[in-house]
């Protein structure tokens, strides 16, 4: 006989080897009351929202996914299929308009795990609509990572961007040891990721007939749909719905390097560098990037891309290099290295450390923050300045030159052609197509 603990342990590690969501009967998790119960609503039902999201949700016994929707309706019905498995009911609605989730009163909260051009613009409309929101980062540019904390004190709402790291042992060790002087004052940080695949123009073609290609733009200036145009690493390295490499993977080494270099400000006061942007192509974002931002504490990070573009964690490294040392992790999942193994070895007792505990991941840490109303591992805010850190690396090589950054007014330093590049184009007038 095994416990519930033992049995969930067992089938989730089986689940992750094999790359599809982990389906547990009602009956072997036991029930919460119905009345007990997070309601949440679904939109974007992509690989991310799929695979990362809706797996973890449907295996805590204090949620209830009622409704699922993604512009795709193909992808809706297989999300619907997949909950009313796991439940062993049949209730669970399919949308292709998003906007039926957020009107619905009966919905607690919204996971949203769209491109990047509406993480912001659904989750406001949500806010408004009065739920807690748990959205994919990052921000698509930096004035509205400022609009949406804003909106997030305003409303009193829980929001919890979904990113992992803070809740992963090894990233989380690596800011505690740095924070608490394991390797003498933090100097230098060096951070490499994958660089940006690159794609070819393509010709315009109808949309799939299951695709509301106008929701799928939405807020986006208006694009004829090609063949190749929405795909996972396609659209990253589209501007009009993303900015690439930098700020996909840089939200996950970035943010636990700005962790560790621990600014009273948190982010930097210059950058500076060089990049790539491809011309003549689908792909119109930095491909390769070779950039350094300062701190106001002195520190400095320095960003490039590896070898290889796409998800490949050969190409991701970090380290953190001090006055009496380093630590460092050479791959997405290797283990970690110092320059004297003695500093892996170090533990701090509870209430010593200047770095908080190891959180529960994301997806639970935002269950029990909507029962609370505590702030979740990843606020609104943090996510703006995370954001914000990879937007100015991105403006400095559109520009080809050195900005320097007002972290109190939020705004580059005498450049008003930097500043214009922070705000939100005027958003397309997609309702009134739908």
């Amino acid at each position: 006989m095994m416990n519930r603990r033992t049995f969930l342990q067992r089938v989730g590690a089986a689940g992750a080897v094999i790359g599809f969501p982990t389906i547990i009967p009602s009956s072997v998790l036991g029930e919460t009351a119905p009345s007990k119960r997070i309601t949440l609503g679904f939109i974007g039902m992509g690989s991310q929202g799929m695979y990362a999201n809706l797996s973890a949700f449907l295996g805590y016994p204090d949620a209830k996914v009622v409704a699922v929707c993604d512009a795709y309706m193909e992808r809706a019905n297989k999300a619907r299929l997949t909950v009313d498995e796991r439940y062993g009911t049949t209730d669970c609605k399919a949308y292709q308009d998003f906007r039926a989730i957020i009107q619905d009163p009966a919905i607690d909260a919204v996971v949203i795990s769209t491109p990047d051009h509406w993480h912001v613009p659904m989750s406001l409309m949500a806010l408004e609509a009065g739920k807690n929101v748990f959205s994919e980062k990052p921000t698509l540019n930096i004035q509205e990572g400022r609009v949406l904390a804003d909106a997030c004190a305003k409303h009193g709402a829980v929001f919890q961007a979904g990113i992992e790291d803070r809740s992963q042992i090894h990233f989380h060790k690596m800011v505690e040891w740095v924070k608490n002087g394991a390797i003498g004052k933090l100097e230098r940080v060096e951070v490499k990721l994958p660089s940006g695949q690159t794609f070819p123009l393509e010709s315009p073609a109808p949309p799939p007939s299951d695709l509301d290609w106008n929701l799928w733009q939405g807020p986006a200036a208006f694009h004829e749909y090609t063949p190749r145009r929405t795909g996972a690493w396609q659209w990253r390295g589209i501007n009009l719905y993303s900015k690439g490499a930098i700020l996909d993977m840089g939200t996950h080494l970035g943010d636990t390097a700005q962790l560790a270099i621990n600014d009273p400000d948190v982010c930097p006061v210059t950058v500076s560098g060089t990049g790539e942007i491809p011309e003549g192509q689908q792909t119109n974002v930095p491909v390769k990037f070779d950039l350094t931002y300062r701190y106001g504490n002195g520190v400095e990070m320095h960003l490039q891309n590896g070898p290889r573009g796409g998800w490949n964690e050969q190409s991701c490294f970090l380290e953190f290099q001090g006055v009496t040392g380093w630590i460092r992790r050479k791959t997405w999942s290797a283990g970690i290295e110092a320059s004297d193994p003695k500093i892996l070895r170090k533990r701090y007792e509870p209430g010593t450390s200047k770095h908080p505990p190891l959180p529960p991941r994301e997806q639970r840490n935002f269950l029990d923050c909507v029962k609370s109303r505590a702030s979740t591992t990843y606020p609104a805010l943090d996510m703006h300045h995370m954001s914000t850190m990879l937007h100015m690396g991105v403006i400095c090589i559109q520009l080809g030159r050195k900005l320097q950054w007002d972290t109190k007014t939020e705004a580059f330093v005498k450049d008003d052609e930097a500043n214009t590049m922070c705000k939100s184009p005027i958003a397309r007038d997609w309702a009134k197509e739908s």
